[in-house]
């Protein structure tokens, strides 16, 4: 059994909300155990992994938050660099699940939140376990 933490960057809560049901879904179904930590925003989420990570109390993450694309330039910065810490937290062999929405509103981040329609929040978790699996079935491993 796999003790896996789930960060949230909780902006908008109750699309968090669905990300969450959906991830924690997930996991229990697969028969592992989950905590849940939060953070003030997605650029958040890489740090708060790295230090999670470092304690060696987790075998895997979850990062889930959503980012809707507003009238700045602010969308993109938070989307690709993210995405870009969260990329390399896995190519550094942390098994990460990235569940950030990045949605032009919020009627397209229900429909992925929501654990009865495209439930990314679970998709995420279901990543991580992935790659958490693969990573204990390496040489070496």
């Amino acid at each position: 059994m796999a003790k896996i933490l789930i960060v949230e960057a909780r902006f908008y809560a109750h699309l968090n909300d669905l990300l969450l049901a959906g991830a924690r879904a997930a996991i229990e179904a697969a028969g592992h155990v989950h905590d849940t930590i939060t953070v003030p925003g997605a650029l958040e989420l890489p740090g708060a992994i790295s230090l999670a990570a470092e304690s060696g109390r987790y075998d895997a993450f979850v990062a889930l938050g959503v980012v809707i694309r507003g009238e700045t330039y602010h969308f993109e910065i938070v989307a690709g660099e993210s995405a870009r810490g969260l990329m390399a937290l896995t190519m550094d062999g942390i098994a990460v699940g990235n569940g950030i929405l990045t949605v032009e509103n919020e009627a397209q981040a229900i429909v992925r939140a929501d654990p009865a329609q495209a439930d990314k929040g679970g998709d995420a978790a279901k990543a991580a376990l992935a790659l958490l699996s693969l990573q204990s079935s390496l040489p070496g491993a």
